[in-house]
Parts: structure tokens; C-alpha cells; sequence
């Protein structure tokens, strides 16, 4: 394998043929920064809009550092993964305060921030300050386990650590971030999951796989655990044109956001026994349970759930958040001002959609 046969050849298909997309050519740090945050584990056409959306509400890191927690998850409302979105905050807060609201060009000061890993780190580090360094993303793991015919398990750490060396082996001293993104748009372009296109591969030749092939057999994963599926029930209770919400609490899935009350079917229970259980330890209430509103099938990295929503009222008590950061009673028309996890919003758009209907 020649290092720089391979350079050669791959940047200049790049050049040719690479991606056209928002967050390139200025190399700003910023702009590459929330990019790569973003496009993990998301396709870059969702991410787009997105990006587009985020950069006219805070267009440099001092605006970011400057926003409320609650604007940063509306903005980041739709993406998931709402960990990443609370952890850009801390992190532009850290830039503001310890290191003159810029990110630093050090590698290793790039991992002590909030939120940046290795590869965020390595994508920071080479597109932004031109730093040898590997971005080893999904893409590029793949590309390079073809090309190498490498054959264990990529999603075991050390292995990992392997793939990083053999790829700073390939980085070229001159505009290693180039080399970076060549290599991980020859992975979403070419280099597919399955069924790669090879016969447009610029590195057939030098591609070990191609030459036995078996492309269609790299790279390889740890086999993943059978996913749980839960049920989960929702509370609608209205007050004339308010509903009410709760704010999770920050740490954890989906924190910071607002959802209707309720939670997990637990063995044995009833939908309707579960949420007037749930709903009697969040809230301290009781509720009588009308008809059943809708249900929304959603999944999650490591599980599925399926929401059932219903109408409830209160029969005693008065709400309060036992279990949660905050309780709100919210004019149905504004619930839009609040940020949600992807089925609390589909949730309240039927309830913005029936409570329209003359």
C-alpha cells in the first residue's frame, strides 16, 4: 500500500467530485466544530437545515456561549442525541470563560472540553488548524478496513486505536483535513454500506478488498444486543386552552426538554393503571382517564418504545413536580415555544391540530 499513490489519487477525485456542503472551505473552527457535532450518527441532509438554521441564531461562539439552555434545545429539537446539544453550551461557556472564546489548536487541550471526543477533537484538529491528525468516523472506518482488508472488529476501542494509526500513516503533512474528508465522502458517496460502487472507486487498485472480493464482507461490527421495546403512557389533561407539561430533569435522556406527563408500563399493569400510577408519583394526583388519543412508535439508539397518549383529568390534588425540574400550564397554541423529544411534539401538534378544528 503507497501512501502517496493513495494521496494523489484520492485527492484529486475529492477535488473533482467531493461533497458541496455549508460547513466547508473557510476552516472555521467554529463552523467545523458544531458540523461534526451534529452529523453524528445523522445523514447530512438532515443535518443541513439544521446547520443553516443554527449559524443564523448563533453565528459565532460568543452568541452560543451568551444563549439560554432552552433556545440552544429548540434550535437542536429534532436532531436527538439532546446530550450533545446541552454539552455544546457547557462547552461554549468553557471556551468563553478559560480560553478567549476560541477553541484551542492543541489536540489534547481539544479533548479535556465538553462534549469533544477523539474524532471530534481529530476533525477540529486537521480541517480547522491543518494538524495530522485522523477523524475516524464511521465512513472512514469503513473506507479504510476495505482498503486494508482489515478484519476485526471495528467497534472494539482497540481496534479502533489500530485504524487511527494506519490512518495517520496515510495523512499527508499539507492539508490533512482535506485528506480527512476526501476520505469520509469516498465512504457516504462510493464506498456504501452495501452493494458499494467499486467500478467509481478512484483506489480500486490499492483497495485489498476489492482485489479478493470481499468488500461486502468488511467491515466487521460487534453483533448488537437485541433492542427492548417498552410501553409508555402520556397524559393530555387540559384547563380550558392550556395543557399541562413538565421539564425533565437536565441529566439523562431527552433532559431539559418538556414532555406530557407519564412514563413506563411496568409487567402486569394495564395502560391506564400505569399512568394513573405515574402520574400520581410526578405529579402527586389523581386523574380519571378519558379516551385514548393516539399512539406513536419511536426508537431510540439502545431501545423502542411505543407512546400511548389519552385524555385525563384531575379528580384531587394540586400538580406539582415531584419528579421532574418544573410543571407548566401552556396555552396549547404556544406549546411550539417549547422544546420536545420527537413524540412529546407529535403529541402536541394533534392537540394543536384538534383544538383548530372549528
Amino acid at each position: 500500500m503507497n501512501p502517496v499513490t493513495i494521496r494523489k489519487k484520492l485527492l484529486a477525485w475529492y477535488r473533482k467530485s467531493g461533497r458541496c456542503l455549508p460547513w466547508r472551505g473557510a476552516a472555521d473552527p467554529y463552523k467545523v466544530w458544531i458540523s461534526e457535532v451534529m452529523l453524528q450518527q445523522t445523514q447530512v441532509e438532515t443535518v443541513i437545515p439544521y446547520y443553516v438554521s443554527w449559524m443564523e441564531r448563533f453565528p459565532d461562539l460568543t452568541a452560543l456561549a451568551a444563549a439560554e439552555e432552552q433556545d440552544v434545545l429548540m434550535k437542536w429539537e429534532g436532531l436527538g442525541y439532546y446530550t450533545r446539544a446541552r454539552n455544546i453550551l457547557r462547552c461554549a461557556r468553557v471556551l468563553d470563560q478559560d480560553f478567549g472564546g476560541k477553541l484551542p489548536e492543541d489536540i489534547d487541550k481539544l479533548k479535556t472540553l465538553p462534549g469533544i471526543g477523539t474524532y471530534i477533537a481529530g476533525a477540529i484538529a486537521s480541517i480547522a488548524f491543518q494538524i495530522k491528525a485522523p477523524a475516524l468516523d464511521g465512513n472512514l472506518k469503513r473506507v479504510l478496513t476495505r482498503l486494508t482488508e482489515f478484519r476485526l472488529q471495528v467497534n472494539d476501542e482497540k481496534n479502533a486505536r489500530v485504524l487511527r494509526v494506519l490512518l495517520i500513516k496515510l495523512l499527508p503533512d499539507i492539508k490533512p483535513g482535506d485528506f480527512n474528508q476526501a476520505f469520509m465522502d469516498l465512504g457516504a458517496m462510493i464506498c456504501l454500506p452495501r452493494s458499494p460502487l467499486c467500478e467509481s472507486c478512484p483506489l480500486t487498485v490499492e483497495c485489498m478488498a476489492y482485489q479478493k472480493g470481499c468488500q461486502n464482507e468488511l467491515p466487521v461490527k460487534i453483533k448488537k444486543a437485541q433492542i427492548t421495546h417498552y410501553q409508555v403512557v402520556a397524559a393530555v389533561m387540559r384547563n380550558d386552552t392550556k395543557v399541562l407539561i413538565d421539564k425533565r430533569n437536565a441529566r439523562g435522556l431527552l433532559g431539559g426538554l418538556w414532555e406530557f406527563p407519564g412514563g413506563k408500563v411496568e409487567v402486569g399493569e394495564s395502560l391506564t393503571e400505569a399512568l394513573r400510577r405515574e402520574i400520581s408519583e410526578e405529579l402527586g394526583v389523581k386523574i380519571e382517564i378519558g379516551e385514548s388519543l393516539a399512539s406513536y412508535k419511536h426508537a431510540y439508539t439502545h431501545y423502542k418504545v411505543t407512546v400511548h397518549s389519552f385524555n385525563a383529568r384531575i379528580l384531587e390534588g394540586n400538580p406539582h413536580a415531584k419528579q421532574s425540574e418544573q410543571i407548566e400550564w401552556v396555552d396549547i397554541s404556544r406549546l411550539g415555544d417549547y422544546p420536545m423529544g420527537k413524540v412529546d411534539r407529535l403529541i402536541s401538534l394533534d392537540l394543536q391540530n384538534i383544538t383548530a378544528k372549528p
